[in-house]
């Protein structure tokens, strides 16, 4: 291990006390309930003895919260923060505090998951919609999404996009030679794995000449050069050869600059990380992609909407839920799952913070502090290249590129060197005079005698922007960019949109597949540190050595968990891990020799995301059958290698399975699938029952992806971030994702899937705290109690919800699927309607219908203690009462608390009362609820109308009337 192991103190242990929900005589008396006398006699009876690990977590020893605080800062002092004025996509901003601390340091923000019950979700919708709005007004364009993973994922979505909005036309789309490089390596291995024909060009000389028909043209309005052109002659002729045209913009140079919609633009993508958000070192950072009325239905990633309540009140929700994967599968049009929605949130509040005056302020600052830059460099006799800029400065340097970055670097400012002849500085909201002078000085030093250096001009350019690229139409006019001028103004809207969530920070959020547990303010506390916070993803390696020691070590340590051979963090997201993984195994096969390898077996219980990766890989997908039992039918397993035998490239399984169940014959799987020359991936959503007890790399798998975002506990912020990293055995380990870093040398045989070399790398520090907090035996002692945990509930609950799939002896591994559907028949109560109501018990529903139609899939986590749990059985049981109400006649179902819940505030306070329940029963329906009630906000959304009747930015104020 690369740091020394400390002693296992009580300090130590104490944090993996305050982690694991119950404790003591909690724990005995879940024990006595599922009828086991020990923890370890439950885990040998529900955890097949065929899969469990033969040895131990190689680990440092758990280490307290202090000695992890001091170990983060020791190697947080590895980094070196500086003035960073590289540019790339990635620039400096200044995070309004409020903001910080009351959205990205706020659990009541960080800590909610993916507004899928949108009554319980409405404060996070309306920031994400505010995102959408603004997004939507500064590109000119009708709809806006929220979000994407990063500005090159963004790029290759609208690669994809416009090849499906082209309906199958045969041709090539063009990509702007100007784009970020990023952007164009990950996109080119999009295109490559699913056969789109993709060139990159120069376009100073107009649109080139292309195979087939010019499909689609993808422009950077402010290039990778800092270049800024006309862009309209390039539409314009896109347009007259029928392609769909893309333009990557900056959103704060669009309060200066032409819209990419007046510009004739169908899409524009970018990254709205210079609205507030860190550097981050890479991520992570909220992505954008607006489009053009007509193409809002083949949008990826989420798309809020507006629609009204049972009350006809708007209420937002997520709209268009056919897109989701797990329901479009392999014909999904993306396999976004995890956007980056706290970032978003973050950015929109930043655009509500300064409003439409003060962003343009800003953009004016960084744009005259890049004009003054370029006359006092062309004072000195250099050459700058760029008539038109924003806020990039480019200098032709024959032969003294590098000796400037370093002369920049001794004065704590970062340049960019593309290649050994030219120098660019970009400048940014945290640019000072101070830092111009500083970047003068750097070039003074390598082009000019000491003694020729003149005194700066007091005269001030003209920063004025040529006619054709100065923009003249408002943006952000609703109200809700201007109302919140003071911070008292700011800090109350923060508030009340919080209020009307229901987080982690509030209750027990039982989602089967998701896994929301703690996460512990110590392990967050680190990722706002300058020295995290503030670094460039493509700052010089001696730079950042703290980040490849917590980088590297965080990998040695999944890899020694997952027992593969070697970790890539790169992946920002659980779906990118997918991809990375999927990836590897189509290089590998075309390495040996087998390209025609193609189909990817994938159960019929499976992660929607698997299906959706797998056709983005360029992969076939073949269903496997379910068995009754929920494990893979090894009989249809076998036919179909029978079937696809020579073309079969991979199985995608997910163990435990999807129906919450430790299979005991996924080692037959994997050899079945081994002898027939295919890989195995296994999905590691569900690695929470997993840890310290069996290594998916032992099981026979060849690849995993893990989420860091669910079992390492880096927060889910209401739907992103994540980090999805990519774990593999030795043979695929030279088919990781490559460094996207421009420049860099190609050291893989897969392209890369995120833009920056690793990832979101600012939130890595989380699960490195974790791993360090908990030691091996932590670890282990999380997945029993999770397994002990999900037992106890299906025990408490299986005699009014029976739990539709169990492993040997009954019991469930650390989720159970509670079946609803023999319940619905009798008494037309639905799954959906015991989802709703457990709002008005103050609780965020299981993940519903999923894997199976009509039921709830339910999983506690370690970190409840018994009371939480029991909490949640009594608020079921009640629910069952209020069930059983309906089967006996005493309530009609359309007119009981169930079909009605859930229950505002102002719904129960009506004079008018007409229901068969009282007011009592819709409110407090227990009597816990009268210490501590949870108001949902709205009543029940009117989902389809949503999906009719298309709203997607922020609705006039009138509407609230």
């Amino acid at each position: 291990m690369a740091l020394t192991a400390v002693e296992h103190t009580p300090a130590a242990t104490a944090f993996v006390d305050r982690h694991v929900g119950p404790r003591g005589r909690e724990v005995d008396a879940m024990l006595e309930a599922v009828g086991y006398e020990s923890l370890d006699a439950l885990i040998d009876a529900a955890v097949p003895a065929s899969i469990r690990t033969g040895r131990p977590l190689d680990l440092p020893a758990a280490r307290s919260e202090e000695q992890v605080l001091a170990a983060l800062r020791t190697i947080a002092g590895r980094n070196r923060v500086m003035t960073q004025m590289i540019g790339q996509g990635y620039s400096d901003t200044v995070t309004p505090p409020v903001i910080r601390r009351n959205v990205l340091e706020s659990p009541a923000w960080y800590t909610a998951y993916t507004p899928y019950q949108p009554e319980i979700s409405q404060g996070r919708l309306e920031a994400l919609l505010n995102f959408q709005t603004m997004v939507s007004d500064l590109t000119g364009l009708d709809v806006a999404n929220a979000s994407l993973l990063d500005e090159a994922t963004a790029v290759a979505e609208a690669v994809a996009l416009m090849w499906r909005a082209q309906k199958g036309r045969a041709g090539t789309v063009v990509l702007d030679s100007e784009l970020f490089a990023q952007s164009v390596a990950v996109t080119l291995g999009r295109a490559e794995a699913v056969g789109l024909p993709v060139v990159v060009a120069d376009l100073s000389d107009g649109l080139p000449e292309v195979e087939g028909d010019l499909i689609g043209v993808v422009l950077q309005q402010v290039g990778a050069s800092g270049v800024v052109r006309d862009l309209a002659p390039l539409v314009a002729q896109a347009k007259e050869r029928g392609a769909t045209v893309t333009v990557a913009a900056d959103l704060l140079a669009l309060t200066l600059l032409t819209s990419p919609g007046e510009l004739g633009a169908d899409v524009a993508v970018g990254s709205a990380q210079r609205f507030g958000v860190p550097l981050f070192g890479g991520g992570p950072h909220a992505a954008f992609m607006a489009v053009r009325t007509g193409l809002e239905r083949t949008l990826p990633g989420r798309l809020v909407g507006v629609s009204i309540d049972a009350d006809g009140a708007p209420a937002y929700r997520l709209a268009l839920q056919t897109r989701e994967q797990h329901i479009r599968r392999e014909k999904a049009t993306s396999n976004i799952c995890t956007a980056q929605a706290l970032l978003a949130i973050v950015a929109s509040m930043y655009a509500v913070y300064h409003g439409p005056d003060g962003l343009r302020l800003i953009a004016e600052r960084v744009h005259e502090r890049a004009v003054g830059l370029a006359a006092r460099l062309r004072a000195l006799g250099v050459t700058v290249e760029h008539a038109t800029f924003f806020d990039t400065v480019r200098v032709a340097l024959p032969g003294g590129a590098r000796a400037v970055v370093a002369a920049a670097a001794e004065r704590g400012v970062n340049l960019w060197a593309p290649d050994a002849d030219h120098v660019q500085v970009a400048c940014d909201e945290a640019t000072t005079e101070e830092h111009v002078e500083r970047v003068v000085q750097a070039f003074a030093a390598v082009v000019v005698p000491p003694d020729a250096i003149r005194t700066p001009a007091h005269e001030t350019p003209d920063p004025a922007l040529p006619a054709w690229a100065r923009r003249t139409s408002p943006y952000l006019q609703h109200p809700v960019f201007h109302l919140h001028r003071s911070e008292t103004a700011m800090l109350r809207y923060l508030r009340r949109l919080s209020d009307k969530d229901l987080a982690l920070d509030r209750t027990m959020i039982p989602l089967g597949s998701c896994t929301m547990k703690l996460n512990a303010t110590v392990e967050m506390e680190p990722i706002s540190w300058p020295e995290f916070a503030s670094i460039h993803p493509f700052a010089p390696a001696d730079q950042v050595q703290g980040y490849a020691q917590l980088v590297g070590e965080l990998q040695e340590w999944l890899a020694e968990i997952t027992g593969y051979a070697a970790v890539s963090v790169q992946p920002n997201a659980g779906s990118q891990g997918e991809l990375a993984g999927l990836q590897a195994i189509h290089a590998y096969h075309r390495a040996n020799g087998q390209p025609e390898r193609d189909v990817c077996l994938i159960p019929a219980s499976a992660h929607g995301t698997n299906a959706a990766s797998a056709a983005l890989a360029g992969l076939r997908v073949v269903v496997v059958a379910t068995a009754p039992d929920g494990s893979i039918d090894l009989d249809d397993l076998r036919a179909k290698l029978e079937q696809h035998g020579p073309r079969v490239a991979a199985i995608m399984i997910t163990y435990p399975s999807t129906h919450g169940v430790y299979e005991e014959g996924v080692r037959d799987v994997c050899d079945l699938v081994h002898d027939a020359g295919g890989q195995v991936y296994i999905d590691g959503a569900n690695l929470n029952a997993l840890v310290g007890l069996a290594r998916p790399g032992e099981l026979g798998g060849d690849v995993s992806h893990l989420n860091l975002h669910k079992t390492f506990c880096i927060p889910h912020g209401g739907g992103g971030p994540g980090v999805g990293p990519v774990a593999v055995a030795a043979h695929l380990a030279p088919y990781l994702p490559a460094d996207p870093t421009p420049g860099a040398a190609t050291t893989t045989g897969a392209p890369p899937v995120s833009a920056a070399p690793w990832g979101s790398a600012g939130i890595l520090p989380i699960s490195w705290a974790y791993v360090a907090l908990m030691g091996g035996p932590g670890l282990r002692l999380a997945t029993e109690t999770a397994v002990l945990a999900a037992n106890y509930l299906a025990t408490r609950l299986t005699e009014h919800f029976p739990v539709l799939y169990t492993g040997p002896d009954g019991l469930v591994a650390h989720e159970c699927i509670l079946d609803l559907r023999e319940i619905t028949k009798r008494t037309g109560v639905t799954a959906e309607d015991v989802a709703k109501r457990l709002m008005d018990y103050g609780f965020h529903a299981p993940t519903l219908s999923f894997p199976v139609a009509g039921t709830l899939m339910v999983e506690p986590t370690e970190s409840e203690d018994l009371a939480e749990l029991d909490r949640f059985v009594e608020a079921l049981v009640a629910i069952k009462g209020e069930i059983d109400q309906v089967e006996q006649g005493v309530l009609a179902v359309e007119d009981s608390p169930l079909r009605h819940a859930p229950h505002t505030a102002a719904s129960v306070s009506r004079d008018e009362w007409t229901h068969g329940y009282g007011r009592e029963a819709a409110a407090f329906p227990v009597p816990s609820l009268r210490a501590g009630k949870y108001w949902p906000p709205v009543r029940r959304i009117d989902g389809a109308r949503g999906d009719r009747q298309l709203v997607c930015s922020c609705p006039p104020v009138e509407a609230y009337a």
